[in-house]
């Protein structure tokens, strides 16, 4: 089964796997004179900086959406997939997966015409989001609580080239800058018992198309698409070839230009076929090196390129084209350290591999604590949680009480200590009768924590702006 994280570091020894001279290809890559050996080495990193999230992307489409036995798959474009669960170790398509919400995940084709989200009233009481996220991985809209409150409402999404009138009833037009994009919609799950109301709401979730909801013929359907299959060893023998295939559905935006001319010179992009197994040997070189020193790039940025709070990487990774405004790297950095992630306003995702003094959370040598003091909870409008993950692959893990986080529904259940202070037990082995309602069960291994603060407060004590917010997440502990 392919991980993202799989995917990235695969992708970046594509070029030493490769053994033999192959002769310059008779195509467009033959006519283009390709750049020098520090040039052509350039490019393809900056190349794999700004095509990762794409490439990522893509590989979550096809698994949810296109191949029926991918042992992932959801749903075809344009239909609905509720699951009435919360995710486990089981789901493997996407890193660092959200246990707290039960999912519905939807895939739209907005090639032949917009599509409309129905949306039921909620009580205002349960936290819901619907999140757009483009194939540029850029989240372009929401709706839900925070966004849009807890009415019912139909909302049209449209792609790139779109342009129409709004039709009378449509509270808000959102745009894609793809012609392929998900959505994912987070309703909040209160407990096991609660799942029965959790799936009443989604089955409010409507999909239609434009011509539909407005009770008029259908519209010539888009042609069909022959995707590419996508896996890690396929991701190894050529990266490119799936972001040239992606961006043929992308238009490029302004500050998209001066990569993808860079990218055309390599023959990545419109009118293009990029093909590696046909380079000769010392441009295969030049890509796989530049790949690698990418993918570095992306690694030391989400050690250091978020402030470090009491051991807690925390910042703001993930926003709309106008947050990224270029930046691949916090792009490449916001997907590899966990695709589709929320905007700052929507959720914030305080995470940590280590303790405060850069020692590796390790449950195979240690066990840990962390300590929240006497009414000082995450500030969220919504509510918090701890997830524990596999610090190797960033995926849920197995263990003897199927608990992968800790959250704020829960403290009820949960045992205060004498000062009033809450403490979490997180080791890989029981900490006890007395002491397992509190316990988040680490692997035999490297660890990797991520708290979620959805909806957070705006006046403090605030996690807002992140990292520099009156509120600071307390630092793990390692037990004596």
């Amino acid at each position: 089964m392919l991980t993202k994280r799989d995917l990235l570091r695969s992708a970046a020894l594509a070029a030493m796997t490769v053994t033999t001279m192959t002769p310059f290809p008779a195509n467009a890559q033959a006519k283009t004179e390709w750049p020098d050996i520090r040039e052509a080495k350039a490019i393809a990193e900056e190349g794999f900086i700004y095509g990762l999230p794409i490439v990522m992307n893509y590989a979550v489409m096809y698994e949810y959406a296109v191949d029926r036995n991918s042992g992932q798959f959801k749903a075809p474009f344009n239909q609905i997939k509720n699951e009435a669960r919360v995710y486990t170790y089981k789901d493997t398509a996407v890193i660092t997966p959200n246990s707290d919400t039960p999912y519905s995940l939807l895939w739209l084709d907005l090639r032949a015409e917009p599509i409309v989200l129905s949306v039921p009233a909620v009580e205002k009481t349960r936290y819901y989001s619907v999140m757009l996220c483009d194939g540029n991985t850029f989240n372009y809209g929401y709706v839900g609580s925070r966004a849009t409150g807890s009415e019912a409402g139909d909302y049209m999404v449209v792609g790139p080239d779109w342009k129409g009138a709004t039709p009378p009833g449509i509270k808000k037009v959102f745009q894609s800058s793809t012609q392929f994009s998900a959505v994912a919609y987070r309703t909040q799950l209160f407990n096991s018992a609660d799942m029965p109301n959790v799936e009443k709401i989604q089955a409010g979730y409507k999909v239609q198309p434009l011509s539909a909801y407005l009770k008029q013929p259908a519209t010539v359907a888009a042609t069909a698409v022959d995707f590419p299959r996508i896996d890690k060893e396929m991701v190894k023998k050529n990266f490119f070839e799936y972001l040239d295939f992606a961006l043929q559905f992308a238009p490029a935006g302004p500050e998209e230009k001066e990569i993808r001319a860079k990218l055309a010179r390599i023959g990545v992009g419109a009118g293009k076929t990029f093909d590696f197994k046909e380079l000769p040997l010392t441009h295969k070189i030049e890509i796989g090196l530049g790949m690698k020193d990418g993918e570095e790039k992306v690694e030391r940025y989400l050690a250091s390129g978020q402030k470090d709070v009491n051991g807690w990487k925390i910042g703001s990774l993930f926003g709309d084209r106008q947050f990224y405004s270029g930046d691949w790297l916090k792009r490449a950095a916001a997907a590899k350290g966990g695709i589709y992630g929320n905007d700052a306003v929507e959720a914030v995702y305080p995470m940590t591999k280590a303790l405060a003094n850069g020692e590796v959370l390790d449950g195979s040598k240690s066990k840990y604590t962390l300590t929240f003091p006497a009414g000082q909870y995450p500030p969220v409008e919504a509510f918090w949680s701890v997830t524990m993950y596999d610090g190797k692959t960033q995926l849920l893990i197995e263990n003897p009480i199927n608990r992968y986080l800790i959250n704020s529904p829960m403290l009820p259940g949960m045992k205060k200590n004498a000062d009033g202070s809450l403490t979490l037990y997180i080791q890989n082995k029981s900490p006890g009768a007395d002491k397992e309602s509190n316990w988040l069960p680490a692997p035999d291994g490297e660890i990797y924590l991520v708290m979620r603060l959805y909806w957070p407060k705006t006046e403090a004590p605030s996690i807002l702006p992140p990292g520099d917010g009156t509120w600071k997440p307390p630092a793990i502990v390692a037990a004596k």
